[in-house]
């Protein structure tokens, strides 16, 4: 190719990208490796919308339409996205420090390998979403939805995870170190060989959940609901145990 030619073909490529992140806010708007930072973005319906490796920290999101939306490798540390609609979204390997979702609606949303430390997630509707390999340490899940979530590998360190739906839940290999999980709902979840030192789990129903070689050390279970649990030691407890594994 003349260098003209490539010359030309790399002005109307950058132009292009520009143009499209210059586009309004619809959906199904492409805004790929944009710049948005602080947007104001409230009850906006974006819905199907791409905005791969944007950036959008501390934007408002609040009550905005994502359903379906390609947030992967996007950058929403400090972002608002309160009661907003992110069922079937994507935010694998995202950026969501800090960002608060208290409310949101994320069935079946994908946070693979995302960063969520310090996250808000409070009261959140997060049934059958992925977390694998997310880092969610010191994240407010209490009173969230993680009905059947995926949770394997994921770093739940000293979260807040009390009075959250986690049943049938898979959190195997999980780290909830110093995570408290009072009042959970752990039932049929899947705690095979998870870190629960020091963790929480006073008054949670952990009924017939499987805790097959988890690592227990100052893990407290007063008042926690274990009939039927595979313990550590796969022994199968006492459909009547509270508390411990008789």
């Amino acid at each position: 190719m003349p260098p003209y030619l490539l010359l030309l073909t790399l002005t109307l490529a950058a132009w292009t990208a520009h143009a499209a992140c210059d586009d309004p806010p619809a959906p199904g708007v492409i805004w790929r490796d944009c710049d948005k930072s602080g947007i104001d973005l409230r009850d906006t319906d974006l819905r199907g919308a791409i905005l791969t490796r944007s950036t959008l920290p501390g934007a408002d999101l609040r009550g905005a339409r994502l359903d379906r939306a390609d947030l992967n490798f996007t950058d929403l540390s400090g972002a608002h996205l309160e009661q907003a609609h992110l069922p079937g979204a994507r935010f694998t390997g995202a950026n969501l420090r800090q960002a608060n979702l208290s409310g949101a609606l994320l069935q079946g949303t994908r946070f693979d390998r995302a960063e969520m430390q310090g996250a808000i997630l409070h009261g959140a509707q997060l049934g059958r979403a992925s977390f694998y390999q997310a880092i969610l340490d010191d994240a407010d899940l209490a009173n969230a939805d993680l009905s059947a979530a995926e949770l394997r590998q994921t770093s739940l360190q000293q979260a807040k995870l009390d009075s959250a739906n986690l049943s049938r839940s898979n959190l195997l290999l999980a780290n909830l170190e110093r995570a408290s999980l009072r009042g959970a709902r752990l039932e049929q979840a899947r705690l095979e060989k998870a870190n629960l030192q020091y963790a929480d789990l006073r008054e949670a129903d952990l009924t017939r959940a499987s805790l097959v070689e988890a690592r227990l050390f100052e893990t407290r279970f007063e008042g926690a609901k274990l009939g039927g649990a595979m313990w550590i030691d796969r022994k199968r407890c006492r459909f009547d145990s509270v508390g411990t594994c008789q």
